[in-house]
């Protein structure tokens, strides 16, 4: 697994606040940005993981920008690596993840630009329930080896083309995604790679994994998804009310 070359961007660290907390990430943007990708990791990984790096390296590639934020604090790391109690916790991640899209709202080089979501397994699930709660704010998700069966409950809400991606050797995730593909009702696919495990550690697989996911952001972000409406902070995300109308 090699970084792609071509469209660079520069990368530079970025604080988000999360209510009381703030949150690290790594931001990139490429010229002529047709969109962003914000990243929400899975069980015990990282905005610096290998993996999620190669892949947010070919979405820029693509002429996109990308987030890859921490979803939990350092403190809250080390505690769930003891009780792995947040990385179960889809609500508390969500939070998390629309307090990272309001920041890009707020920002002036990511205000102007629709948002996507990539998520892999518990990360796939909070993307999915952040994208139901606030649908008119996200273009895209694709998910990576995700469990979107721990967001069964708002599948059927989600208005965000979706592509689940899953290895051909992760039998029961698969079976997962199949049942969540039948729940969603909107543009959706399943994409299985042939003989890749949960991890796509296998050779090319997570290069496939990053050539459908740069394809689906490309194909649905831009000019085909209307600009996000501008002035709304994390407590208008969040309140009832203002999703209603």
């Amino acid at each position: 697994m090699s970084s792609p070359s071509g469209n660079r961007a520069d990368e530079r660290l970025v604080r988000i606040p999360a209510g009381p907390e703030m949150l690290e990430g790594s931001l990139g943007i490429p010229d002529h940005a047709q969109g962003v990708v914000l990243f929400a990791h899975g069980s015990g990984s990282s905005r610096h993981s290998p993996r999620n790096r190669y892949v947010a390296s070919v979405i820029l590639d693509a002429g996109l920008a990308t987030l890859l934020t921490d979803l939990l604090t350092s403190a809250e790391e080390a505690v769930d690596d003891r009780t792995r109690h947040l990385r179960f916790d889809i609500p508390f991640l969500a939070h998390r993840l629309a307090a990272a899209t309001d920041w890009l709202m707020r920002d002036p080089q990511t205000q102007h630009l629709p948002v996507g979501y990539f998520g892999a397994s518990t990360g796939a699930a909070a993307a999915l329930v952040a994208a139901a709660e606030h649908p008119d704010l996200v273009g895209a998700i694709v998910s990576r080896g995700g469990r979107p069966d721990l967001a069964q409950l708002v599948l059927a809400r989600v208005r965000a083309p979706t592509l689940l991606i899953v290895g051909g050797n992760d039998v029961p995730v698969i079976d997962l995604n199949r049942l969540a593909l039948h729940q969603l009702q909107v543009e959706k696919e399943l994409a299985i790679v042939p003989g890749a495990t949960h991890l796509f550690e296998e050779p090319g697989a997570l290069e496939e994994v990053a050539r459908l996911a740069a394809a689906w952001f490309a194909r649905h972000l831009g000019d085909n998804f209307p600009i996000r409406r501008q002035g709304h902070g994390i407590d208008d995300l969040q309140d009832p009310e203002t999703r209603r109308r």
